[in-house]
């Protein structure tokens, strides 16, 4: 699978009670080619990633509604869309209209990932943005018939990529990345929220000698 097929097969993702942002469009928040415009940013990242000596993959759970079911992009809200764009010498426009929103998860993220040189990779556990029936700007966590189609898109970025080791962000995505059949190692980080910011931070810097 090249990136071309990796993304369209993305696209072509239906769950219930989850938005593909590749595919559908928020009415709310979305302009008009926000999917197309989401579709081609991560083509055209892949396709630069696949050129570079990746260092990892950091692994999240899923998209959430105030970040990448917006961008597009695994742990990045339009806050930050700029800066990952410019980690992979490019330039993007936001996909959304109105006032620019921020995520928690995404401003920890960042502040460690914008001392980093090194190739990262952002990716989550679920692709996708799984939220509670009938409210569309809540965040659930992914079901099983989810995670096992996770767990085939993540195996295959990783034959993509060739990673040197998987940074997985919280328990959930450990769980995953350590279940993989063929995978890099696997480092185990607290997942920011809920209290967790303080030890991710320290587990990042000793990790990457920040």
């Amino acid at each position: 699978m090249d990136p071309a097929q990796f993304v369209e097969a993305l696209s072509k993702l239906k769950f219930e009670n989850s938005f593909n942002p590749y595919s559908n469009r928020c009415v709310v928040h979305d302009l008009d080619d926000a999917p197309q415009r989401r579709l081609q940013t991560l083509l055209t990242v892949l396709e630069t990633a696949t050129k570079q000596d990746i260092d990892s993959i950091w692994i999240g759970r899923d998209l959430g509604y105030r970040g990448g079911r917006r961008t597009g992009l695994a742990l990045t809200d339009d806050v930050h869309i700029h800066e990952y764009a410019a980690r992979w010498g490019l330039s993007i426009q936001r996909p959304t209209k109105g006032d620019v929103v921020a995520e928690k998860t995404a401003a920890v993220i960042w502040s460690v990932l914008s001392q980093i040189e090194v190739p990262v990779f952002l990716w989550n556990v679920f692709p996708l943005h799984p939220h509670e029936p009938g409210n569309p700007f809540s965040n659930r966590s992914h079901n099983s018939l989810e995670r096992r189609t996770g767990e085939e898109f993540l195996s295959q970025l990783i034959l993509l990529l060739k990673p040197r080791r998987l940074v997985a962000i919280g328990s959930d995505a450990a769980r995953t990345a350590q279940g993989l059949r063929y995978r890099p190692r696997v480092f185990q980080l607290r997942h920011p929220s809920y209290g967790g910011q303080t030890q991710f931070l320290a587990q990042m810097c000793e990790l990457y000698k920040l």
